[in-house]
């Protein structure tokens, strides 16, 4: 099948398979910010709509919170880009099994329809060549649940692995971990205060703040460059994907 869209992809090495010196993965090059629902309602405009952004916007919030709502209860919802399942993770354990937050964690589900696998079909894949070695975060791992699929435990450690990821130097107030909060009407920052149990070019372990529930962008902020030498002017390294708080 002709391709209509093509993704631009970079590949850099897999964090998963460190024995193997020629395995790798592929990070989607992202060519714009991501969307909200103010883009839709206005690229919904400009397709044509006779309704007004403001009337559509407000649409799209109501349908949003309706949406979440009807999650809460329990429900199943499906439209035409996805189908979204409630989902409870964890194993079940003795005669009379209990709710227990740290073992169990409630989540979703969320699979492609029909229309979506089909646009899918659409898309080929234009490699850019292998990402830049230098420095850069390639995992996060939540230590609480073993899980590296962007949901962390406030109060527990991190993994984070990567390349040249090493904070330092030890005293200066500037370099660190940061998390930043991702909302339309908040951006807190959040400093990892915590001494970190592991502080290595490759691996750091570190205690994540007491973060409100959201989404968030983590950051390290370091002038390590290779051995002892130390960069004149502090670098910083974004994880490509957002880390979640659950309620």
């Amino acid at each position: 099948m002709n391709k209509t869209f093509y993704w631009k992809v970079w590949l850099r090495p897999n964090q998963l398979t460190k024995e193997e010196d020629n395995d790798y993965v592929a990070e989607v090059s992202t060519t714009g910010k991501t969307l909200r629902n103010a883009d839709l309602a206005r690229l919904i405009v400009e397709s044509g709509s006779e309704i007004s952004e403001e009337t559509i916007l407000s649409i799209l919030n109501r349908r949003d919170g309706l949406v979440l709502g009807k999650l809460q209860e329990g429900y199943s919802v499906q439209d035409g880009v996805s189908h979204i399942a409630p989902r409870v993770y964890g194993n079940w354990t003795g005669a009379v099994p209990k709710y227990d937050p740290k073992a169990h964690r409630i989540g979703l589900d969320m699979i492609e329809t029909a229309e979506t696998r089909d646009a899918l079909s659409h898309i080929g894949l234009e490699v850019l060549g292998i990402r830049d070695a230098g420095a850069y975060i390639g995992l996060v791992t939540d230590s609480a649940t073993g899980h590296y699929d962007g949901v962390i435990t406030p109060g527990d450690d991190i993994i984070i692995e990567g390349r040249k990821i090493r904070i330092a130097p030890d005293d200066d107030p500037g370099t660190g971990i940061y998390f930043t909060l991702d909302s339309l009407t908040d951006h807190a920052v959040y400093k990892v205060d915590h001494r970190l149990m592991q502080n290595d070019p490759k691996k750091i372990i570190a205690r994540t703040p007491a973060l409100q529930p959201g989404k968030y962008t983590l950051t390290i902020v370091t002038r390590f460059s290779s051995g002892n030498h130390l960069l004149n002017e502090a670098r910083t390294l974004t994880y490509a994907s957002p880390l979640t708080v659950k309620p």
